[in-house]
């Protein structure tokens, strides 16, 4: 089980100190989000990996292939406005729930691409895994 308090600080540092790389994850794109919470109010930071689409970028809430959704997601669904790092810009985005055939076929893409996702997948179900698109403003 990965300790989030302890792995995603480890993450951030690295990744303001590299740039925006992030070693672990090779070549994969790499976003801070600053998302605010949705009930205490507080700016939290959140390094996911992203996927790039068109101009958009793309993040799953696997949480792992835990059960239940990540902390993130409800805070995105009560603040959708929130400030993005992207190797070394900052910049402010809408986010955006994607839905219905258009989530399942993204989902369903990724998996195929990255067995760990595929992973994840397996071990979330029978939770469905949100996917969400951040647009700059």
């Amino acid at each position: 089980m990965i300790e989030w308090k302890k792995f995603n600080p480890e993450v951030i540092a690295e990744f303001r100190g590299n740039a925006g790389k992030v070693a672990r994850f090779g070549d994969l794109p790499v976003v801070i989000l600053h998302t605010i919470g949705a009930r205490s109010g507080k700016v939290r930071e959140i390094p996911l990996i992203v996927i790039r689409d068109g101009e958009d970028l793309l993040i799953f809430g696997t949480a792992a292939g835990a059960s239940a959704h990540p902390d993130w997601y409800l805070n995105l669904k009560a603040h959708p406005r929130i400030e993005v790092e992207l190797g070394t810009e900052r910049f402010t985005a809408d986010v955006i729930e994607l839905t219905g055939d258009d989530a399942r076929k993204r989902v369903e893409f990724q998996a195929s691409s990255t067995p760990q996702f595929a992973d994840y997948v397996k071990s979330a179900a029978p939770r469905t895994i949100p996917v969400f698109s951040i647009t700059r403003v």
